[in-house]
């Protein structure tokens, strides 16, 4: 019991409030600029009820987590405090460095209309005893299996294609935080980290954000956003790093 986190299923048809929005419309601040990658989700902080997870997450404002699900895909997270004057923006498919023939295609697929929060809980993800270890998107250290763990996720687990906070639905979304921190670390060592210090390598100091599965025919692929408590804490939202699980 002590694994377990609560986390917030989103999905266009939850037995809960409406907490936000699929897709567009963009509404940034004037002072910030267009993002490169489609909005998956708005999420209004004031309408999420505080036990949805264990995040400090605002208590108003938005999030606006962009993303694009392909080999070469990334993503931005942009907070807009409340009260803030925002302006529609247009996105602009030539601006982004993977552009290719079937984006619109692909962002066509994203989910559109209201987000309606249902409530869950998340353990860590497990394989079936015996079988081989997961396939992290950077290495870990030690994995979880336990086969009585393993029935207790298989009957629990939502199937919400969006999700936010709690340990992420399969291996790499457990390791989303493992990834986060290398990442980090390698962004500072290349001068790219913003607002100088030193992001911790300590993976418990990360935490996962949001979940967002795209399932395509032929294919599919998660999008991963995860950020140090502490910047979370202090809205630091630029140290946020966006990982992308893709399964041609």
């Amino acid at each position: 019991m002590e694994l377990v986190r609560p986390s917030a299923l989103l999905t266009p048809d939850g037995d809960g409030p409406v907490v936000g929005r699929f897709g567009g419309p963009i509404l940034l601040p004037a002072g910030v600029e267009t993002q490169g990658y489609p909005l998956v989700a708005t999420i209004d902080c004031a309408a999420l009820p505080r036990e949805a997870t264990d995040l400090p997450l605002p208590s108003d404002g938005k999030l606006l987590f962009f993303g694009y699900p392909e080999e070469h895909g990334m993503g931005e997270l942009v907070y807009v405090p409340e009260g803030a004057a925002v302006e529609e923006r247009q996105l602009d498919p030539s601006s982004y460095p993977a552009c290719s023939e079937d984006f619109a295609e692909i962002c066509d697929e994203f989910q559109q209309g209201e987000i309606r929060l249902t409530l869950d809980v998340s353990l860590p993800f497990v394989g079936p005893v015996g079988a081989p270890p997961p396939v992290y998107l950077v290495p870990v250290p030690g994995h979880l299996h336990s086969e009585a763990l393993a029935d207790v996720w298989t009957d629990q687990w939502g199937g919400a294609s969006v999700v936010l906070g709690g340990y992420g639905t399969d291996c790499n979304g457990s390791a989303a935080t493992e990834s986060a921190a290398y990442l980090a670390a390698e962004d500072e060592r290349k001068g790219r980290w913003p607002g100088g210090g030193t992001p911790s390598s300590d993976t418990a100091d990360w935490v996962l954000l949001l979940e967002f599965n795209v399932h395509r025919s032929g294919g599919g692929a998660a999008i991963f956003w995860a950020i140090q408590r502490d910047d979370l804490v202090a809205r630091r939202f630029d140290r946020t790093q966006v990982l992308v699980d893709w399964n041609p």
